[in-house]
């Protein structure tokens, strides 16, 4: 090996040492913070808490009205009433986010200052319990009858049943103004025209909340982000189920902190909303 290839080798591997060095000290900066992080966000009191010293950016999205809407998922009986078939694991959580209530503000404030209002909703027919493969929840949803309709086109038995939504948002889903889309049948938008609706309303910017949060809330987030819109989740505009496989809430909230443009309270989501009218 003549001089240039020693020069060129040794050239090679100092950058090499350089960059594991820059990236092993980044590294350890990184995790110095992070590593105090989750143990402050998932203290015995509150483990749900905002971490005192976050490691990640924070948000810089700024509401633009004139494209943004309000988008709620599943906002339906078997979800939020205590009659409907999934109050045993997912109640608690509902109850100690306020969520019902928390929805039905954002509701309010986006029918307040007018801007566009969307609903996904999860619709099971007869010919979808004849899915000849599931993951575990969709196993469970089919076998407790969750969000059972007669048919695409029939919606005897629907007024009052696990499917309906939840009394108090009828009157905003139903002034004629809301889009409701067709029904997401696993957890994403992916198999729905959400996306396809709000860009024919001119959205790109959505504010997002419904249920649950570590399924169709968490797959909308993701879904919506991959097709260029810039997200907003409302974390007490949610709740998750709470078994022995783990906390669907606390899983969704460090997602949301994570990949959406931001997280908001409900308290803050408002304040935006009416701050950018």
């Amino acid at each position: 090996m003549n001089n240039q290839d020693d020069d060129l080798k040794n050239q090679s591997l100092s950058r090499r040492d350089a960059l594991r060095g820059g990236l092993m000290a980044s590294a350890a900066g990184a995790a110095a913070v992070v590593g105090a992080a989750p143990a402050q966000a998932m203290s015995a009191d509150d483990p749900y808490a905002d971490p005192e010293n976050p490691a990640l950016p924070p948000s810089d999205m700024k509401l633009d009205l004139s494209r943004a809407a309000v988008v709620i998922i599943d906002p339906q009986i078997d979800f939020l009433h205590p009659e409907g078939v999934t109050w045993g694991v997912i109640g608690p959580s509902v109850q100690q986010h306020n969520t019902v209530d928390n929805i039905e503000a954002l509701f309010k404030v986006a029918k307040e200052v007018d801007i566009v209002t969307a609903v996904s909703p999860h619709y099971y027919y007869p010919t979808d319990h004849a899915w000849k493969f599931e993951g575990a929840l969709e196993k469970l949803m089919h076998n407790i009858g969750m969000f059972d309709l007669a048919g695409p086109l029939n919606l005897d038995g629907f007024e009052g049943s696990g499917a309906d939504w939840m009394p108090q948002y009828k009157q905003y889903i139903d002034d004629g103004k809301t889009i409701v889309t067709s029904p997401h049948k696993v957890y994403g938008n992916d198999t729905n025209d959400l996306s396809l609706q709000l860009r024919k309303a001119g959205v790109d910017q959505v504010i997002l909340g419904g249920m649950s949060a570590n399924l169709c809330v968490e797959s909308h987030m993701r879904e919506l982000l991959e097709d260029g819109f810039e997200v907003a989740v409302v974390k007490d505009a949610t709740a998750a189920a709470k078994v022995p496989e783990g906390d669907g809430y606390l899983s969704a909230l460090i997602n949301f902190r994570y990949m959406a443009n931001a997280v908001w309270s409900t308290e803050e989501a408002v304040a935006q909303i009416r701050a950018a009218a």
